[in-house]
């Protein structure tokens, strides 16, 4: 007589699906949380080469330069609140056509330089230009 195997051959597993699926839900549940919906806040830039300059355009009126670092903004050298800038800028200016130079100093965070962009283009100042 035969001794027969007290073992059964099991059966064989497959993988384990479900860590797979737990990553799986867990990067959706990410780049939904990390993903803005609806429309995007941006400025219109428009960006012009050395040759915007060219066909002979002079400045008009007084110095208009508005400088923004760490320590906050300056308007011609004197230091201006945010809030009040587009004030300080109307007797500088002619019209809302006028020239500006924006100066990004030391300290000076995108943040920042968007809000102060933000301020003046909703003031209807469209000519700004941004120098280092």
């Amino acid at each position: 007589m035969a001794i027969q195997s007290l073992t059964r051959p099991r059966k064989r597993r497959g993988p384990n699906l479900i860590p797979m699926i737990d990553l799986i839900f867990l990067l959706l549940v990410f780049f939904m949380l990390a993903t803005r919906f609806g429309g995007q806040n941006g400025l219109q830039l428009d960006v012009a080469g050395p040759s915007a300059n060219a066909g002979g355009a002079v400045w008009n009126g007084p110095p208009r330069l508005i400088d923004l670092r760490g320590e906050g903004l300056a308007l011609n050298g004197v230091p201006v609140a945010p809030e009040a800038l587009v004030a300080a800028l109307e007797p500088l200016m002619q019209d809302k056509g006028d020239a500006l130079i924006l100066r990004t100093g030391e300290g000076a965070g995108m943040q920042e330089l968007g809000a102060v962009l933000d301020l003046l283009q909703k003031a209807g100042m469209v000519r700004i230009l941004l120098v280092e």
